[in-house]
Formats: C-alpha cells, sequence, structure tokens
C-alpha cells in the first residue's frame, strides 16, 4: 500500500449502537497504538472512556469519551460516541468534529436495524464511513448474509475489504481484498502473515471480483479494465477507495473482535490512509476560508474542579495556552484521555484540545482569533424534539436556586434537554430524549453539583369550560369600622368558540357601575379563571357586565374584583362546566414492517389516525399521522422504542383542546380535587 505525506491530526469518531462494543475497540485500538500498556475493560471499571461514575454504573457510554494517540508518527484523536439512543445529540455534536466515522456493528442481522439512523445522519451531512462489523469470534452466520441484511440500511454501497478464514466455525484471520494477502489473528496482537489457504481461494477471487465492480461504477479506468479482463494495480485499488470514501460514495467493510484485538491493526491502517485530511473536512463544513485560527466547539462540560470545558478542533492556525478570543482568554489547553486532562502548551492544525473557562462560548461556536462567531454558518445538526418529561423539584427547597444553576450547565452541555416552567400544572419540567437521558441528568445533578431532586410523572394540562350561558347577580358586602366594603354586579356567563379565549364585554349603562371600577370587575372575574368549579383553569368564556350598585363611601377598586370573583365562583357551576383535555397532532415514525403495530399502538391510547405516508428520505420508513391526549403521550416513547428495536420516534405539536367526560374524566376530576381539597 502507497504512504501519503501527512500534515495535520486526525479524528475518528466510533458510534454504534448500545452494547456493540465501541468502548472496547477504542481501547484496542489504543492499545495497538502503544498509547496505553495494557486494555481496560468495560466490566472492570478500568477502560480510558467511560469514567464518569454514571458511566460505570451502568456498564454504558453516557457521554462522547475523548482519547488520543500517535500511529507510524501521526497524531490521532478518537471520540467514542453513546450508543443508546436517547443520547443521540452528543453523538450528532461529536460528529460535527471528525474527519471520518467508524460503524461499529454487532454480528446478528436482526440487529442491523437499529442502525438506520447512523447511516441516514452520516449521508445526510456526508461523513466518510467504515463499518467494522464486531465480536466476529461469536458470530454465527456468514458474512454474506450479515452484509445483505445491513446493506439494507445503508443507502451508500458496502464494499467488503475482506473474507474471513474459518477453522470450523471459529474465524482464525482474513484475506485483504485489494492485497490478496491471508493474515492469522493473534490474540490482542499484529496478526501473522500466511499462505492462502486453499479452501477460501474462490470465495476470496469472487469477494474481489465484487468489490472491484463497486468501485468500478464510480470510475471509468477501472471499468474499462475489468471489461478488459485486466488486473487492476493494488495501488489504483486503494486510490480509488480513498477517493470514493471521501466522496462518500461507498462504505468499506472490515471485521474482526475489539476484545481479542482481531482486525485492529488491518482497521487502524485503513484509516490511516483512507481517512479524508482536515482540510477537507473543514470545506464540508463549511468553515470561512481565510487565514489564522479556526476552530470549532463541538462539546462542552462541567465540573466542579476545573470549572466550564469546551473541546474544540481545530481547523487551521494553531492555539496556546493564555491566548486571547475576541474578549475571551484561554485558561488552560488540554489534551483529553477519558477522564484525564492533559495539559499542553499549543494545539495544531487538526488537535482534538479542551480549552479552560471560556464562559461565554458555546457548542457550535466557531473561534477565531477576533473572538467566538455563533452565526458562522458551519453545517450544524438539528436538536431533536424532547420525547419524554419528569416534573422535578429540589428535595430540599433551600436548593431552589442551586438548582436552577445547575440545569442550566446540563442544558449548555447537552440542548436536547430542555427546562421549562408550566404555568398551567405550577410544575418544573425536565424534557429530553427519553427516561434513561432525565435519570442520567438527575443523576449529574446529584454527583457533579450536589442536588438531590424529586420526581415524578408531569400532570396533564386539563382545562375546563361551559357549554351554556347563565345570568349571575352578586353582591358583596362587609361592614366595619370606618369605612366597609360594598359591590354589586350583574353579569352574563356564556361559552365561547374553541380556542377563543377569554372575553370581557363592559355594557354597563347609566352609571350603576362607575367606569373606575369596571376594570376591577374584569381583574376579579379573571382571577377566578384559574381554578374553575371542576378544579382547572377556565378557557373559552366570555363575560359580560351589564348592571350593578355602587356605594359613594364604601365601594373600592378591592370590592368590586372581590365580587367579580363571587359571581364567577356562584354563577360558573350553573353553566354546565365539562372537562377538556389537550390533544396533540404526533407523527410516529417508524420501518414499514412496524407500521401495523404502530396503529394497534395509537388505537390502544385512544388516538385517532389521520393517515401515513412514505417518510421523505427514509427509504422502507412511514410517517403516521395521529391525534393523540397528551395524557398518553407521557410513555409513549417507551412502549414504541419497545415495538420498533429502539429506532421508533415521533414529533408532536399542540392541536386542539377536547371535550373528555365519562368516567375517565370523572377519576381526572376526583383525583384533582381529592389531592388539592
Amino acid at each position: 500500500m502507497t504512504s501519503r505525506s501527512v500534515s495535520s491530526a486526525r479524528c475518528a469518531a466510533l458510534v454504534g449502537p448500545y452494547t456493540s462494543g465501541k468502548t472496547t475497540l477504542l481501547e484496542a485500538l489504543l492499545l495497538n497504538a502503544g498509547a496505553v500498556h495494557r486494555k481496560g475493560s468495560v466490566v472492570d471499571g478500568n477502560s480510558v472512556g467511560d469514567s464518569a461514575p454514571e458511566a460505570r454504573a451502568r456498564q454504558m457510554t453516557t457521554e462522547p469519551n475523548f482519547a488520543h494517540c500517535e500511529y507510524l508518527g501521526e497524531r490521532w484523536s478518537f471520540i467514542d460516541c453513546p450508543g443508546s439512543i436517547e443520547l443521540i445529540q452528543d453523538n450528532h455534536t461529536a460528529l460535527m468534529g471528525v474527519d471520518i466515522a467508524v460503524i461499529v456493528a454487532p454480528p446478528e442481522p436482526e440487529r442491523s436495524l437499529t442502525l438506520a439512523p447512523i447511516f441516514k445522519f452520516l449521508d445526510d451531512y456526508q461523513i466518510p464511513h467504515i463499518l467494522f462489523v464486531n465480536k466476529m469470534d461469536k458470530a454465527a452466520v456468514r458474512v454474506r448474509d450479515m452484509l445483505e441484511s445491513l446493506q439494507a440500511v445503508s443507502s451508500k454501497p458496502l464494499v467488503l475489504r475482506q473474507v474471513p478464514i474459518r477453522d470450523g466455525e471459529e474465524v482464525t484471520g482474513f484475506i485483504d481484498l485489494v492485497s490478496e494477502r491471508a493474515w492469522r489473528y493473534n490474540l490482542n496482537k499484529q496478526s501473522d502473515l500466511i499462505e492462502m489457504p486453499d479452501q477460501v481461494k474462490d470465495r476470496e477471487q469472487e469477494a474481489r471480483q465484487e468489490m472491484l465492480e463497486s468501485l468500478a461504477d464510480f470510475d471509468d479506468g477501472l471499468l474499462e479494465q475489468l471489461l478488459e479482463d485486466k488486473v487492476p494495480a493494488p495501488d489504483d485499488i486503494y486510490e480509488q477507495l480513498s477517493k470514493d470514501l471521501a466522496d462518500d460514495l461507498i462504505v468499506p467493510v472490515l471485521f474482526g473482535s475489539a476484545e481479542l484485538g482481531h482486525g485492529i491493526t488491518r482497521l487502524m491502517k485503513a484509516l490511516r490512509h483512507e481517512c479524508p485530511e482536515p482540510a477537507v473536512t473543514a470545506a464540508r463544513l463549511g468553515v470561512p476560508e481565510g487565514e489564522g485560527l479556526a476552530a470549532s466547539v463541538i462539546r462542552s462540560f462541567h465540573q466542579s474542579h476545573t470549572g466550564k470545558m469546551s473541546v474544540a478542533r481545530i481547523w487551521r492556525g494553531a492555539l496556546k495556552d493564555g491566548d486571547t478570543l475576541g474578549d475571551d482568554r484561554i485558561s488552560g489547553l488540554y489534551r483529553l484521555m477519558g477522564g484525564e486532562h492533559q495539559k499542553i502548551e499549543q494545539g495544531a492544525a487538526g488537535d482534538l484540545v479542551a480549552l479552560g473557562r471560556m464562559e461565554a462560548v458555546a457548542t457550535g461556536d466557531l473561534l477565531t482569533a477576533e473572538g467566538r462567531d455563533p452565526e458562522a454558518g458551519l453545517l450544524w445538526p438539528d436538536t431533536p424534539q424532547p420525547v419524554f418529561a419528569l416534573a422535578i423539584s429540589p428535595h430540599n427547597r433551600q436548593d431552589e436556586v442551586k438548582l436552577t444553576a445547575s440545569i442550566g450547565r446540563l442544558v449548555d452541555e447537552d440542548a436536547s434537554l430542555v427546562m421549562e416552567h408550566n404555568g398551567d400544572t405550577n410544575q418544573m419540567l425536565l424534557r429530553g430524549q427519553g427516561d434513561i437521558h432525565l435519570k442520567l441528568a438527575v443523576e449529574r445533578l446529584k454527583n457533579r453539583y450536589n442536588v438531590e431532586v424529586d420526581s415524578e410523572r408531569p400532570q396533564t394540562a386539563y382545562k375546563e369550560t361551559i357549554r351554556k350561558a347563565t345570568k349571575q347577580h352578586s353582591r358583596f358586602k362587609r361592614q366595619t369600622g370606618g369605612h366597609g366594603q360594598f359591590g354589586d354586579v350583574h353579569v352574563e356567563i356564556r361559552p365561547m368558540p374553541r380556542g377563543e379565549g377569554f372575553e370581557f364585554v363592559d355594557k354597563v349603562v347609566g352609571g350603576s357601575v362607575p367606569r373606575q371600577y369596571i376594570g376591577a370587575v374584569e381583574h376579579g372575574t379573571k382571577e377566578y379563571l384559574d381554578r374553575g368549579p371542576l378544579g382547572f383553569p377556565v378557557v373559552d368564556v366570555s363575560v359580560t357586565l351589564y348592571d350593578g350598585q355602587h356605594h359613594s363611601v364604601d365601594s373600592s377598586d378591592q370590592a368590586f374584583k372581590t365580587v367579580g370573583r363571587m359571581a364567577m365562583a356562584e354563577g360558573m357551576p350553573n353553566c354546565d362546566p365539562v372537562l377538556l383535555e389537550p390533544i396533540y397532532e404526533v407523527t410516529i415514525s417508524v420501518p414499514n414492517e412496524f407500521t401495523n403495530k404502530v396503529h394497534s399502538l395509537v388505537s390502544g391510547r385512544r388516538g385517532q389516525i389521520l393517515g401515513f405516508e412514505m417518510r421523505a428520505g427514509w427509504k422502507g420508513w412511514d410517517d403516521l399521522k395521529c391525534h393523540l391526549p397528551e395524557a398518553e403521550l407521557q410513555d409513549l416513547i417507551i412502549e414504541l422504542r419497545s415495538l420498533t428495536v429502539g429506532v421508533g420516534r415521533f414529533d408532536w405539536r399542540f392541536d386542539h383542546l377536547q371535550e373528555l367526560t365519562g368516567r375517565l374524566a370523572d377519576q381526572v376530576i376526583s383525583q384533582r380535587q381529592g389531592g388539592e381539597a
């Protein structure tokens, strides 16, 4: 294989579903490069990655792990991304700083569908990617069957680069389809070059021809050689592979076992020779051309002992500890190695570094010598809409201010977390991508910031309205020492069309209620609307003040405000009040093999199916639109993912309020009135 000159450090991400073995692969790559002296274990809790207490407790990657090494004189950074679909925001932002991604796939065809969102994202952002089929020592199916199932979830052709050598059911080595050399695996060491076994020569020739034909689809010269039965030179094949990979036209496929160290050297050499340069990546991301510093921030995180850290990829120029970028001064420059922060004096083009205490810098910013530029127009992923929520409150009421500040830091790290106050239920809601996502946030509040919170299922924002009109005469009279209190009103209360809100109409004539008190009556009626006769906020009601009485001495704003509220309290129960529940328009996106199951899911949650269509840009996926009550949305994502091997998702928006009657309405009202009795 020909070598090439490399001027800048490069960066690769490891992505894949939960339990695919990404963190173990990171350990194997670091051991292979000599960056660590022994390979750590996720189970034993001594891996370079997953150093956070939440990750160790769960034995899963809960945030991006950063590591670095040198391999054959070249600098490399690796980002081990979380596998949980609930932590997808961390994956997406991390991928905005890499030159190439390695998709780590389990060897079970039935799990191939879990890779569909990963392939789609990488193709949407034209990120070159290699597929590494891990755990081949445990594979129970043929490579060609595995490849067929994986091809079904990739829009780009998968190009097999190796065929396995088997001894019975055990994979003992591989044949490289370009060099046509055979290798035998060694445990956590480089493989040995061997003679190609006779029993795999036919399969090798077949697979090599398939590889060349795939490459020939993108190169007329190679196609001519194949048509003329000429054998392309290995250097030409390697060059074509590199070009097609950089252009995101193909997905090379390698395999091995991270746990045993099989195939790691081959993967590392493929990355070294075929990974694009940082300058190519910068152009793809839209980094403005020019001279001097350009770096983009791909992650922010806060730690009690170091404060805020901003992880940035340097595209050109250099960064030094103490540099001032506009109004912000770098207070510490670091290279990250798992949970360790290794202080450095300078970072050069291609390096992935962490900048200390740049408080004003946010994830997604472009950094230049002039400062941060959040409007640089870099290619950047959309933040997914929250699909799960918890109502939270500080366990210790004295921690309210501390809780708000701590959650602000978590949101700074992860934009897919949303904190909001629900005015209808008066609850503080933490929204995110699922149950695990929010539980991790709650654990981080306790572990990092010593803030313990109580959490519960959010209340549904029910409302109420009325179905018939009434007239109400109310009088407020109180005599005490000195001036008394007096107010008298005649009002008409009537329903309004759904969605019209509240209306107050003044039809007083003759001064029976003086002008200066009419506003107080309106204020009193509005105040009552916070809690109607059923116990919920009142909407779509019109109140007309048409008569009343006043006293020249005892009447006041407060008296008429009170009597306005009294008129509503006395009149509203006579207006046939009815409960309203929020209805949302929900678009559920799933592979079409699960569409029928989703129909049943929606029907079982009192939903109304509006129709379905092919999901734009997603081959073999459907978008099902429906109306669902808010009360049925809370744990929808949990059941939906359970039905769809984890890949289903949904978007939502409030649509309308709808009357709720019968037993369910009685239960809701009873719980409300019982809870606030």
